[in-house]
């Protein structure tokens, strides 16, 4: 079954192709015999009901310095393809939550992946909170009298915005640090949106867990350390990956969230989990699937695919 796949992703001459998990989505789809395309998010435009991308052939190859070839650009008509993967790079904002509306224009006729009406709907830092009993204390606001409320009670505490990804603007505040109202009134003037405050989970400095979900399972994980000196454990900031297993506690908060991953179409899900607890769930462009594959010896773009193609089977049939 070879399928037409467009990519909605960043410029692929800038990606690590030992590190980026479309790229290996990607070649796992070639080996597969499917047919590639690429286009960036700002090639997608609907017009009188049909959605279209300025698209160009796509081959792949794991050669670094040479690792892809594009063809002759062309007007792509994404209700003609079978898959759509969504899969560039946050920030969710509101060019983001665009594209989630334009492509819902040709799912699920032509599936898209993940559901674009479920990756609007699930922003990684608030998804997590319609899940009890998995999260860490935490509060969503504001107001600077409930983060005052919120600190003197859980003392040690992380701040960052709703929004951010990558690590970006997350900071520990320490019960005798000074600089949280300075630190209110930075972001103030940055964001619109209520911050997220979570009580400090000390247990980060064994590591920040990465579970890879494929249709609402769990398919394999890897441990980001912090390193020495820094909150963040993401490995763009110095983060060392670390061979893993799921345990008991892991296991359970993927049993309570799988189910509802499934029915919402998010075939291709990270979690990210600290201690016994899980702080978020990311459903746009999630990574760690080649540094799980290296440690483990196993090949989840084939999973990831094998998912796919099993959706679309069902949509069409």
């Amino acid at each position: 079954m070879s399928l037409a796949v467009a990519i909605q992703m960043d410029p692929i001459h800038a990606i690590d192709i030992n590190g980026d998990s479309t790229f290996a989505m990607a070649l796992e789809a070639q080996s597969r015999g499917h047919n590639l395309f690429h286009y960036l998010p700002e090639n997608l435009s609907l017009r009188d009901g049909r959605v279209t991308a300025k698209a160009r052939p796509l081959e792949v190859r794991r050669e670094p310095g040479n690792h892809f070839a594009l063809g002759t650009a062309e007007t792509l008509d994404l209700a003609g393809v079978d898959i759509v993967l969504m899969r560039q790079d946050p920030p969710f904002d509101m060019a983001y939550i665009t594209a989630t509306h334009i492509l819902e224009h040709v799912h699920p006729e032509t599936l898209v992946v993940n559901d674009p009406v479920s990756v609007r709907n699930a922003p990684e830092k608030l998804f997590v909170t319609h899940f009890d009993g998995v999260m860490p204390p935490t509060l969503i606001t504001s107001s600077s009298a409930e983060i005052a409320s919120f600190r003197a009670e859980h003392r040690d505490i992380i701040i960052k915005p709703l929004y951010g990804n990558g690590g970006a603007g997350v900071f520990h505040i320490k019960p005798d640090d000074e600089n949280l109202n300075s630190l209110i009134e930075i972001f103030d003037e940055q964001y619109r949106e209520p911050l997220i405050v979570q009580r400090y989970l000390p247990e980060v400095r064994d590591g920040d867990k990465r579970i890879i979900l494929v249709d609402g399972k769990p398919v394999g994980a890897i441990n980001r350390v912090p390193a020495k000196g820094e909150a963040r454990s993401n490995m763009h900031v110095g983060g060392q990956a670390e061979k893993t297993r799921l345990t008991p506690r892991e296991q359970d908060i993927c049993a309570a969230i799988g189910p509802s991953l499934r029915e919402q179409g998010l075939i291709f899900v990270g979690i990210d989990v600290i201690g016994d607890y899980l702080t978020e769930i990311n459903v746009t462009s999630p990574t760690g699937i080649q540094e799980i594959d290296r440690f483990d010896g196993v090949n989840l773009s084939a999973l990831i695919w094998e998912a796919i193609e099993a959706r679309r089977g069902g949509a069409t049939g």
